[in-house]
C-alpha cells in the first residue's frame, strides 16, 4: 500500500509502526456552529481511509477532537447569550446526529480541548522549561525560529512568513512577542466573564494548536502512523502541532501526512468556507438529500482530489449507487426462486479478479474512482448472470457478499440500500399487472406509457425471464 505524504510531498510505502495497528488522528471540528459540507468532506474522506484499513485487516486506534474552547465559541456564545460549555454540548451533539446520517464510523475516542486543561498547562511548561516557549503578559508564545523544521510540511520559507507575519498583526500584539511568527500556546484572560483557567501564567485559555498535540500525544504516543485533516489546516495548524511536539519528545511526530482536498461551489468552484459565506450546512443539507446519496457522493471522489458540490453532481451519484442497488435487488430475487442453479467459473473468476482490481486501485493511496469503476464494470456480467435461464447462484451470493464489502468502505449499508426497495405498494402492485397483461396483449402504447408513469413515481422496471420486477429509485428529496 501507497499514500502520498504531504511532508516528503510523495508516495511512499505504508509501514505501520505496530504490525496489523494503525494509529490514526484526524482534526475535529470547532463546535460553535453545525458542519457544512467542508467539514463533512473531511470526516468522509478519513472514514472511508479508515474503512478501507479495518477492511484490509488492520485494528485501527482513530482519534478526532472537538475544539470546544477558542475566541470563536466565546464570540458566539457571547452572540446567543449562553455559555461556551452549553453552545460547545449543542453543536457537539448536533456533529455526532449529522455524522451518524452519513454512516461515519465513531472515532475511537472524541477528546475535547477542555478536558485536556492540566495536561495543556504541563505540555506548555515542558516547552518554557525546554527554551522552546515564553511568557509574556499572561500569555505564553512558542519560539518558531528555534525549531529548525519549520516550514517543511506547507514547503515555506521561514524568512518569507515572518515578514508575512510582521504585516497583519497590531502594535499591542507585536510588543508581546519577540518575534512576529511566534504563535500562542497559551491566552490570557481578557474579560472577567470570560470563560479561564488557572495557570502559572494567570487565568487564561489554550491556543487552538496546542490541544491537538497534546491529545495525539496522550492517546496515541509520541510518535504516530497517519494524522489527516483538511488542506487548509497544513498552515499554521499543523505545521505548529509538528513544531510543538517534536520540540516537547524530540521524536518524530507523524509518519505519513495526509490531506483532503476542498470543497468547492458553483461555477467558479468557489472553495466553500464559513468565512465566504457560500457553505451549507450537513444539518440543512440533509433534509433534502438522502444520506446514502450525500455519503457516496463525497466518498467517491478520491480524498486529496477537490469536490465540486452541486445538485447534478449529487444526482449523477444517486444515479450510480441506483445501479449497485438494482443489481442487489436482482441477485436477492433470483437466489430466492425456486429456479434451478448452474455452476460456472467464469462469473467467479470475474468477481476475483474485480476485487483485485478494487484493492490494487485502493492501495494505490486509496484510489476511489478506480476502484469503483472496477464494481461498476463488473455489473453488466452479474446482471446478466442474474437474468440466465439458469444462473450461477452460488457465484451470485459470492458477488453480493463481495459488493456488500466493497461499499462499506464506502460507508453504504447495502441492506438499508436495498430495504428501499423491500415491501409492496397496491398502486404501484396494480400497474406493474396492467403493464404486464397489455404486454401479452401486445399492446406496447398502454406499456410503455404505464413505465413512464412509474418512472415519474421513482419506479424502475426490469422484465426479467423470472417476470417484472420493479425497485425504488434513490433521489433527491423535495
Amino acid at each position: 500500500m501507497k499514500v502520498y505524504n504531504t511532508l516528503t510531498r510523495k508516495k511512499e510505502e505504508f509501514k505501520p509502526l505496530v504490525p496489523g495497528q494503525i494509529s490514526m488522528y484526524v482534526c475535529g471540528p470547532t463546535v460553535y456552529n453545525y458542519i457544512h459540507i467542508g467539514n463533512a468532506r473531511s470526516s468522509i474522506a478519513f472514514d472511508t481511509i479508515r474503512r478501507y484499513l479495518e477492511y484490509k485487516g488492520y485494528k485501527v486506534k482513530y482519534v478526532s477532537n472537538f475544539t470546544d474552547v477558542d475566541d470563536k465559541m466565546i464570540n458566539e456564545a457571547h452572540a446567543e447569550e449562553t455559555t461556551v460549555p452549553k453552545l460547545a454540548e449543542k453543536f457537539i451533539n448536533a456533529f455526532l446526529e449529522d455524522t451518524t446520517a452519513l454512516n461515519i464510523e465513531p472515532a475511537t475516542l472524541h477528546p475535547r480541548a477542555t478536558h485536556e486543561i492540566k495536561e495543556i498547562i504541563a505540555f506548555v511548561q515542558t516547552l518554557i522549561d525546554k527554551g522552546y516557549a515564553y511568557e509574556s503578559h499572561g500569555d505564553v508564545y512558542y519560539r518558531t525560529k528555534k525549531f529548525k523544521h519549520y516550514g517543511e510540511l506547507s514547503d515555506q520559507n521561514i524568512e518569507h512568513l515572518e515578514e508575512g507575519a510582521s504585516e497583519h498583526i497590531n502594535d499591542e500584539e507585536q510588543n508581546r512577542k519577540e518575534d512576529p511568527i511566534d504563535f500562542a500556546l497559551w491566552k490570557a484572560q481578557k474579560e472577567p466573564d470570560e470563560i479561564a483557567w488557572d495557570s502559572p501564567w494567570g487565568k487564561g485559555r489554550p491556543g487552538w494548536h496546542i490541544e491537538c498535540s497534546v491529545m495525539s500525544t496522550k492517546y496515541l504516543g509520541d510518535t504516530i502512523d497517519i494524522h489527516g485533516g483538511g488542506q487548509d489546516l497544513e498552515f499554521p495548524h499543523h505545521e505548529n502541532e509538528i513544531a510543538q511536539s517534536e520540540a516537547k519528545t524530540g521524536k518524530k511526530f507523524v509518519n505519513y501526512w495526509l490531506h483532503n482536498g476542498f470543497v468547492t461551489v458553483g461555477k467558479d468552484q468557489e472553495k466553500m468556507s464559513k468565512s465566504l459565506h457560500n457553505f451549507v450546512t450537513v444539518h440543512d443539507i440533509l433534509k433534502e438529500v438522502d444520506p446514502q446519496v450525500l455519503r457516496f457522493f463525497m466518498a467517491s471522489v478520491q480524498y486529496r482530489r477537490q469536490i465540486n458540490y452541486s445538485a447534478e453532481n449529487l444526482q449523477q451519484a444517486a444515479t450510480i449507487l441506483d445501479r449497485f442497488k438494482n443489481t442487489l435487488v436482482n441477485i436477492n430475487y433470483r437466489l430466492e426462486d425456486d429456479t434451478p442453479s448452474k455452476d460456472s467459473d467464469e462469473l467467479a473468476k470475474a468477481i476475483a479478479k474485480t476485487n483485485e482490481k478494487f484493492e490494487v486501485a485502493m492501495d494505490d493511496d486509496f484510489n476511489v474512482q478506480n476502484a469503483l469503476t472496477a464494481i461498476y464494470d463488473l455489473l453488466p456480467i452479474v446482471n446478466a448472470n442474474a437474468n440466465a435461464e439458469k444462473a450461477d447462484k452460488k457465484s451470485l451470493k459470492l458477488f453480493k457478499d463481495k459488493l456488500s464489502a466493497w461499499l462499506l468502505v464506502f460507508g453504504i449499508d447495502t441492506e438499508k440500500l436495498c430495504s428501499q426497495s423491500a415491501g409492496s405498494n397496491d398502486e404501484i402492485d396494480q400497474l406493474v399487472k396492467k403493464r404486464d397483461e397489455a404486454r401479452k396483449k401486445k399492446d406496447w402504447a398502454t406499456s410503455d406509457q404505464i413505465r413512464d408513469q412509474l418512472k415519474e413515481m421513482g419506479i424502475t422496471i426490469q422484465d426479467t425471464p423470472q417476470g417484472t420486477r420493479w425497485t425504488r429509485d434513490l433521489k433527491l428529496r423535495n
